[in-house]
């Protein structure tokens, strides 16, 4: 194990560990209902009728990808990127400083229901993963496109999960991954059909078929 990822570990263990103590005294640092979130993705029955108007396609191919042809984090307002606007949206009580950076308050981690207090615990996931959306159709966009796509605030794209979560999860689609809160798996394949569907993105079968099972069990 690599100093930076032993580091992450025994952080990942005192926040948990912290969270364990936090939860007989603190309904704000354990309460989901408490924390604000992504924008609302469409209901259930709207998802599964976006789905249906998906074009089904087998993946294509990763040639050719790089994160640097979807530029992110870009500067939303002053000093503020677009991970510091999410930060700061999807926490309780975030302080920032002179720069934008998330100094202090809590975030709850939708997919795996864990509670940090240190901005440092947290990535910022693309729903639909840049090398997911390369593979749908984002591959032949203009940099432009896949610069909005990064950074889309007006979807629920983007939200601010446990870091180790958030790489195990990695560009995997909803066939080969889903948030280990199974509560949060309607939510969340909501979301992910709201964004293909905004932007034009095909899905396989595979995933399509994993998405139909859990929309109607929702």
């Amino acid at each position: 194990m690599s100093g930076v990822y032993a580091r992450r570990a025994g952080r990942r263990i005192a926040g948990l560990a912290a969270s364990a103590v936090l939860a007989g005294t603190s309904v704000l640092l354990t309460a989901p209902t408490a924390q604000a979130a992504p924008p609302t993705p469409v209901s259930a029955a709207t998802a599964r009728t976006y789905l249906g108007q998906l074009t089904e396609r087998a993946e294509g191919s990763s040639t050719g990808y790089s994160r640097d042809k979807f530029p992110h984090w870009i500067t939303q307002s002053g000093a503020c990127n677009t991970r510091e606007v999410v930060l700061k949206r999807d926490g309780t009580n975030v302080q920032q400083d002179s720069a934008c950076a998330a100094v202090g308050g809590s975030w709850y981690s939708e997919y795996d229901g864990a509670t940090w207090t240190a901005a440092s615990d947290l990535d910022i996931d693309h729903v639909v993963a840049l090398a997911e959306a390369w593979r749908s159709g984002a591959s032949g966009w203009t940099t432009a496109q896949r610069q909005a796509f990064a950074n889309d605030l007006s979807r629920p794209q983007l939200i601010a999960v446990t870091d180790n979560v958030n790489q195990a999860k990695s560009d995997l689609d909803p066939a080969e991954w889903m948030p280990s809160r199974t509560a949060y798996r309607c939510t969340y394949a909501r979301m992910w059909v709201h964004v293909k569907h905004h932007w034009n993105l095909t899905v396989d079968s595979a995933e399509k078929s994993a998405l139909q099972g859990v929309l109607n069990n929702c």
